[in-house]
């Protein structure tokens, strides 16, 4: 009788599925972004860092915890302030004494303009800064991060999948709601569509960076023979690239369908952007790197005119940004101009947009966001917190990109962050991408994990030990000269 091979226990574990589940279930209840829902995702992370692992972390993730944690301080000081019957520093906003001049009764004044909203409006910043420590720490061991980022991207695909059948059959629902707006738009969990395009381009990066690596792993581990490589790739087992092609297809339906123009257009130029990155050292000098950028662009182009019939036609009627769009964003800067230090609280842009509200933009609607996470950002906290968060990631892009050009082995962690979060960061400056829960959580999760690898693992420090100083147990010292080699042939594979 066969026996089953043991298994051992591994505090790791529960972190790293709570993890996984939150970062896979996260777009599912409409995009997370009712407070219940934002909760949920808050409690279950919360959970899973309590009993995190440890143990792989180093000097370098200590010193981006404690960054977070410089963040976490700016966010407690900014919410005393604006939640503080008795602030600290921060002036009372002049709101609360024209009310209570129009009014004729006393009515206690607050930084915010809505009292204790800043209390509510939490939650997601919360469950992002939960998020990106749980990835740091669970992603500091690389099987970990590397499992994550499947996980991310198989559940992409599913979403995606699910967008588009819902949409050929019952285009007016999502998941058991009826679908109120973007009728002929595939949203897929999402309300919005843009940042359903968002989604789906960011796991269609990934899927693109894990079938490059495993075609690159398949071929020569020298420079690729362009001429040798479509007979190369035919000598793959169809069965093995197949399942990972097609859910790259799906993605990038699902995608195009959205209708979403920044949403496709970002998404598309993370995808030749992270193909130049990482075959970089394959490419011929001088010219590789301008042959594949024009190549890419090409092929987005054709992929534009195949797929992306309905983003084209909003090209041309609406150009790239609405003229809407262009006068709210002049609006927030007068209520930042206004409110320069503590903002107007956060989570009370509906409220403090309606004074400021462009006479050029429609009457009709409400708006709710900024349609720029920056701006809204900096009108809600003020400059000096939004600069903060600002310089924050400015330090992790470059680690980020450090990570990739520092490393060769499990590089495609540190390209795969550093892709999704420029696309992001990009498309969250036109739109509120960020925002969004069910987006940000999973992905803050994978800028965490790319994080942790953007340095040497545990085991890579103790392999380098080893080829630096051989025979150590055996009493032999080693030589320069028998050393150089092999440590030159460790630093190549990782």
């Amino acid at each position: 009788m066969r026996l089953l091979p043991h298994i051992r226990w591994s505090w790791s574990w529960p972190a790293t599925f709570i993890l996984f589940f939150v970062a896979a279930g996260a777009p599912f209840p409409f995009g997370s972004t009712n407070d219940l829902s934002i909760a949920f995702w808050c409690l279950c992370l919360g959970l899973a860092l309590i009993v995190a692992p440890t143990r792989d972390l180093r000097r370098p993730h200590f010193w981006m915890i404690a960054g977070i944690g410089v963040i976490v301080a700016g966010y407690a000081f900014v919410l005393h302030e604006q939640l503080s019957d008795h602030p600290w520093i921060a002036p009372f906003n002049p709101i609360w004494k024209q009310a209570s001049d129009l009014l004729g009764v006393p009515i206690a004044p607050s930084a915010s303009i809505v009292k204790n909203e800043a209390f509510f409006a939490l939650g997601a910043p919360l469950a992002n800064i939960l998020a990106i420590l749980l990835g740091i720490t669970v992603g500091a061991e690389r099987e970990r991060a590397r499992r994550l980022l499947w996980v991310i991207a198989v559940s992409g695909s599913l979403y995606a999948l699910y967008g588009v059948a819902s949409f050929l059959i019952e285009p007016t629902m999502i998941l058991w709601r009826d679908k109120t707006a973007y009728m002929g738009s595939v949203t897929g969990t999402f309300i919005n569509r843009n940042t359903a395009a968002a989604y789906f381009g960011s796991c269609a990066v990934i899927w693109m960076l894990l079938i490059l690596e495993d075609v690159r792993r398949r071929l020569p581990e020298r420079h690729i023979e362009w001429k040798r490589v479509s007979r190369d790739v035919a000598e793959i087992p169809p069965r093995q690239i197949l399942p990972h092609l097609g859910a790259l297809l799906i993605c990038l339906m699902a995608m195009f369908m959205t209708g979403s123009r920044a949403g496709v257009s970002l998404s598309l130029l993370a995808m030749i952007a992270s193909f130049t990155v990482f075959l970089r050292k394959d490419l011929p000098p001088r010219t590789g790197i301008w042959i594949s950028l024009g190549s890419g662009l090409v092929v987005a182009l054709g992929l534009m005119q195949l797929l992306g019939g309905r983003v084209s036609s909003r090209f041309d009627s609406q150009g790239l940004v609405d003229e809407g769009r262009i006068e709210a964003w002049k609006s927030t800067l007068k209520i930042i101009s206004d409110n320069p230090w503590f903002g107007t609280g956060m989570g009370t842009f509906q409220w403090a947009f309606p004074p400021y509200r462009s006479p050029n933009i429609s009457i009709r609607g409400i708006w709710d966001a900024a349609h720029s996470t920056p701006l809204e950002l900096a009108s809600e906290v003020g400059i000096p917190m939004a600069l903060l968060i600002a310089a924050a990631w400015a330090i992790m892009l470059l680690v980020l990109a450090r990570g990739v050009f520092g490393r060769r082995r499990d590089a495609i962690i540190p390209l795969a962050a550093v892709a999704t979060a420029t696309l992001s960061l990009l498309h969250s400056c036109l739109d509120f991408t960020l925002q969004v829960p069910g987006y940000s959580i999973p992905f803050f999760a994978l800028f965490g994990a790319g994080l942790s690898q953007s340095f040497r693992s545990k085991e890579g420090l103790r392999a380098a030990d080893a080829v630096a100083t051989p025979g150590r147990d055996e009493g032999a010292p080693a030589t320069a000269g028998a050393t150089a080699p092999r440590v030159a042939r460790f630093h190549k594979t990782v």
